[in-house]
């Protein structure tokens, strides 16, 4: 089950290597065939195209085995690809957020971040306000955040659960200089999902995960 596709987000592959780094941010490491399917082309075509940007030190390659004959090949994004996805102007946000937290102190730091989280709020409550249920809310919340280039989806957990994926973090810059965003961040999740969701992160890209991901389940009765 999914709420989003590739065109939702904010950086549009334009050609068929921007295509594969994008399949990669997406869904981790894949092996060719696997890489073809998501690209609706051949593993021939895909492999071809890992080469080319394994040269450009984009991707990485390693192998598994899967059962009898010879490993599998599985490749994966390299440290370099991530400067080829949205930073949000980087350099400049983490500098600002310095200067702030130098002449102004923490306190307005946390000003900042609060008038931010509450604007947020305020923005996603009223996107997501027509869902009739947790998941319609999650489904609006996924598509939010990946028109803001977070390259979020969400998928139904085989134990009921829901779980809301963001591959991409645009504020990663900021988010590793103040931990104050992520924490304002999880906080919005759970505001605007409602009293009858418990959000938990459990993947983080500040703590050097692939990606950021969150569980949701509707709330137990005390």
């Amino acid at each position: 089950m999914s709420s989003s596709s590739l065109e939702n987000t904010a950086w549009s592959p334009r050609n068929p290597a921007e295509r594969v780094l994008m399949a990669l941010k997406m869904h981790g490491s894949l092996s060719c065939s696997a890489l073809g399917e998501k690209l609706g082309t051949s593993g021939e075509a895909a492999r071809q195209q890992l080469v080319r940007l394994a040269e450009e030190g984009l991707v990485e390659v390693h192998s598994a085995a899967s059962g009898v004959g010879r490993p599998t090949q599985f490749w994966s994004l390299a440290p370099q690809a991530q400067s080829r996805f949205p930073d949000t102007h980087a350099a400049l946000t983490v500098q600002l957020l310095d200067i702030v937290k130098a002449q102004l102190g923490d306190a307005a730091l946390d000003a900042i971040i609060s008038v931010r989280e509450a604007e947020t709020r305020r923005a996603y409550e009223a996107a997501i306000a027509p869902a009739k249920d947790l998941q319609g809310r999650v489904a609006a919340l996924a598509e939010l955040r990946s028109r803001e280039g977070y390259m979020a989806d969400w998928t139904e957990q085989p134990d009921g659960s829901l779980l809301l994926i963001e591959n991409h973090c645009p504020i990663c810059a900021a988010a590793t200089a103040c931990q104050g965003f992520c924490r304002a961040e999880l906080e919005v999740f759970r505001a605007v999902l409602g009293p009858d969701a418990e959000v938990e992160r459990q993947e983080h890209i500040v703590a050097g995960g692939r990606r950021c991901t969150y569980s949701i389940k509707v709330a137990r009765d005390d």
